[in-house]
């Protein structure tokens, strides 16, 4: 496995720490974990953007050992976004950089890829949809719409356990036994053993939980982001202006994959969105050759292909 090194970044109400894997100079990967994962979920993929020229950095999300607990207490997705910029800019940043993010880092980079003036070039979204593909567009034929509202039931089914999150108490209690439950039933037949190691160091701790809990908190309850978030945070919400790929596993059990031929729809020109078999919602830790060479081609590619 390729040697990792560790990067300090400071940012606003928060001390963070990346991985970084690959050289010093170059094009920056910056890669966006999510729940329940750590930056080490890219170690797999490192290899391949190493290959391409990139320089690979992903941090720990704020309230993740080895990063630390804001002091401001938000977890909202514009504060994730500002760590995200915080830590490019931290990094000697070029004009080539690109963004990739997985479950909460997939709504992070969404919202990064739909900001005005991005300093990313192009974006990998990887198992979440954009929210805007989720929501009914006006002019679509009916039957379109339709099939759309179709799969929200069962999708709200498979996500029962964001609506446990918001319970008092239970939820905090609870982290010995959901998290290799969803691990499982994400990523059926994934051996998660090393990752689930992983997890336990950086949110094992009671205060630890409670942090990767508040992303769900204050995302499902819409509450207010701090003032320094508030332009950031109603990004993830809008359709992607960079060209972004976007990924999911044909075996996902925390998002069904039927979401993603609407993702075409609020992509623009020179994206591409593409299923990954034999992999659930963990796609590159599971298919990471396959993953690899299909952000590799994503890259390399003009943005008018």
């Amino acid at each position: 496995m390729m040697e990792s090194r560790w990067i300090d970044v400071s940012a606003s109400a928060v001390q963070l720490r990346a991985l970084s894997w690959g050289p010093d100079d170059g094009p920056i990967a910056l890669c966006l974990h999510g729940f329940p994962d750590t930056a080490y979920g890219f170690r797999k993929l490192a290899p391949h953007l190493v290959a391409a020229g990139y320089r690979v950095i992903a941090p720990f999300m704020r309230g993740y050992v080895p990063s630390s607990i804001p002091t401001d207490g938000s977890y909202h997705i514009g504060a994730v976004m500002a760590d995200a910029l915080a830590v490019r800019a931290a990094c000697d940043p070029t004009d080539a950089d690109i963004v990739i993010g997985h479950d909460w880092g997939a709504i992070a980079a969404t919202g990064l890829a739909a900001l005005p003036g991005s300093p990313f070039v192009k974006a990998v979204v990887m198992s979440v949809p954009p929210s805007a593909a989720l929501r009914p567009r006006v002019g679509k034929p009916l039957a379109n719409r339709r099939r759309l509202l179709g799969l929200l039931p069962r999708q709200f089914v498979r996500s029962w356990y964001i609506s446990y999150f918001q319970l008092p108490f239970l939820p905090e209690r609870s982290s010995s036994w959901i998290v290799p439950l969803l691990w499982r039933r994400w990523s059926p037949g994934y051996n998660a053993a090393e990752d689930l190691r992983h997890v336990d160091a950086a949110i094992g701790s009671a205060d630890r939980w409670r942090a990767a809990l508040g992303t769900y908190r204050a995302t499902i309850r819409n509450t207010r982001p701090p003032a320094r978030y508030a332009e950031l945070h109603p990004r993830w919400l809008e359709p992607p202006r960079l060209p972004t790929l976007y990924l999911h596993g044909d075996d996902d059990g925390c998002m069904t994959p039927e979401f993603t031929p609407w993702v075409r729809d609020v992509l623009p020109s020179g994206s591409g969105v593409a299923i990954v078999e034999h992999a659930g919602h963990f796609l590159q830790l599971e298919q990471p050759d396959v993953v690899g060479r299909l952000i590799v081609d994503f890259l390399s590619a003009t943005t008018s292909s």
